[in-house]
């Protein structure tokens, strides 16, 4: 369930229910408590008013009048945008530049503090370089929708990721990774992962990748990626 789906779920239990506990949302919806607890953080900023009670007999209880008083940005669909820019700039395809950056600008801005922050830590994996000139790109296909909102949740948590990938030969494997960056080489994009069965990292083509979702367990240990000298991190990108 990606984290807009998770988030209606979320309201229509609320509702639904009168008053819910985090744990009773986090086995209704299929999520870890500290990412049910990030919900509701999200939805007050939204606009929901969710109250919370403690003690026996308590728990969180949703406004019957409250609704979304505005329409914002998630951070997912902030950093959509962000990665898009830079595929563009890298790809050398972005004539607008300056008043795309200035766009973007203010849309962080106008961010939670928290959200900010969250953005900022996906920044931080996202690598950006050129793609050689004889890579074949003649089975490029089309990156699931499920992924990025996946990628929210084993960025920012450090969590597992498991995941069917097809290979260059068309056969398709169960993967269980740890993610530690995104790399993009217009037009290909790329997960790149610690591959705990292989011992070493692994570059795995986003178009290549189905069925995302997050593994439960400990969080994962970040690691120093040895990119190429061409590979640059996108907040060393020229603007």
């Amino acid at each position: 369930m990606n984290i807009r789906l998770r988030h209606d779920a979320i309201v229509r239990l609320l509702r639904r229910n009168g008053t819910s506990t985090v744990n009773d949302l986090a086995e209704e919806v299929g999520a870890s408590r500290r990412t049910v607890l990030r919900d509701i953080g999200a939805l007050r900023e939204q606009g929901f008013v969710i109250h919370s009670e403690s003690g026996r007999g308590g728990g969180l209880q949703l406004d019957p009048q409250s609704a979304r008083t505005a329409a914002r940005l998630s951070v997912t669909e902030v950093f959509a945008l962000l990665i898009s820019v830079a595929a563009m700039r890298a790809a050398r395809s972005l004539p607008f530049a300056d008043q795309a950056d200035a766009g973007l600008a203010k849309i962080e801005k106008a961010l939670p503090a928290d959200q900010v922050r969250d953005l900022r830590r996906l920044l931080d994996c996202l690598y950006v370089g050129q793609l050689s000139p004889k890579q074949d790109l003649s089975d490029m296909g089309v990156i699931d929708a499920a992924l990025l909102p996946a990628f929210e949740t084993a960025f920012l948590d450090q969590r597992h990721l498991r995941f069917l990938y097809r290979d260059a030969r068309g056969a398709e494997t169960s993967r269980s990774v740890e993610p530690q960056a995104m790399l993009i080489l217009p037009p290909l994009w790329y997960l790149v992962a610690w591959d705990p069965t292989r011992t070493g990292f692994r570059h795995f083509r986003m178009d290549r990748i189905s069925s995302p979702e997050i593994v439960d367990g400990a969080p994962f240990r970040r690691r120093h990626v040895p990119f190429e000298d061409d590979v640059c991190p996108y907040g060393e990108m020229p603007r």
